[in-house]
């Protein structure tokens, strides 16, 4: 375990994964960019970061993805643009190495955009008169960069997922949450078997974290695909992500 980390801290850790894989995976996202975000508030290197995240985002929308998917809210025509584009990205950023002050922006820039898609944006579609082949084209040009970012941060990239589908009026926001989930999870896979031939945890020193948050995403992404509404839960998760920019912010200035 990470110097510093104390089996106290650890089961911290572990409640308030559970809390953040649950609204995460609600609207069907992994929770990538709030797991690092709170591992960087409580002292966890920066090297072991993005490698846990998504190991954390693989458990988390594996089971989002069954639940959103036997609830036919997947669409493949949706998805696959994306997946194209973005799994050799993701396989290439995960072979980057960013140096700590770098990786804590790209963590706060990321949640900041999703506290601004709940709180800020208020026409939530564009009405764009897009052939098919159109918004395939747009689905490849953007997947690359989302993949990218996946693998270097290990945030998944579905908090930018998300609104995009939404905004550009490709799918529905179970739609898109079912999107996200599968995204999340490729992605994630593709990053993570690149970096871990580079660099290697041990798994079973963060076994708590992974039984946190397949608990959290199990209930989360059941409830999310077939009883709540995505708006209320992203209000709720919106008051977790402003709690985190805060800590992180704190965090980040008082090590600098």
């Amino acid at each position: 375990m990470d110097a510093g980390i104390t089996g106290t801290t650890l089961v911290v850790l572990a409640v308030l994964f559970c809390v953040v894989a649950y609204l995460y995976s609600s609207i069907g996202l992994g929770g990538g960019s709030s797991y690092a975000a709170l591992m960087v508030i409580f002292g966890v290197s920066a090297l072991a970061i993005p490698m846990v995240t998504l190991m954390l985002n693989i458990c988390v929308t594996t089971v989002g993805s069954f639940n959103f998917i036997r609830n036919r809210h997947a669409r493949l025509n949706l998805i696959w643009p994306f997946l194209v584009s973005s799994i050799p990205m993701a396989y290439l950023g995960g072979t980057l190495q960013l140096p700590p002050h770098i990786f804590y922006w790209i963590l706060q820039i990321s949640l900041l955009l999703v506290a601004a898609r709940i709180y800020l944006w208020r026409t939530t579609q564009l009405q764009l008169d897009m052939n098919p082949a159109g918004k395939i084209a747009i689905s490849l040009v953007a997947g690359a960069p989302l993949g990218l970012v996946a693998g270097i941060a290990g945030i998944g990239g579905g908090i930018y997922l998300i609104p995009l589908i939404i905004l550009l009026g490709l799918g529905t926001e179970k739609e898109a949450a079912a999107a996200a989930a599968i995204f999340i999870w490729l992605n994630s896979v593709s990053g993570l078997a690149s970096r871990l031939q580079y660099n290697a945890i041990d798994i079973t020193e963060y076994l708590p974290l992974v039984i946190a948050v397949i608990i959290g995403g199990t209930l989360g992404s059941f409830m999310g695909s077939f009883k709540y509404s995505p708006a209320m839960m992203q209000k709720t998760l919106g008051i977790v992500i402003l709690i985190a920019i805060a800590l992180l912010a704190r965090k980040v200035m008082l090590s600098g």
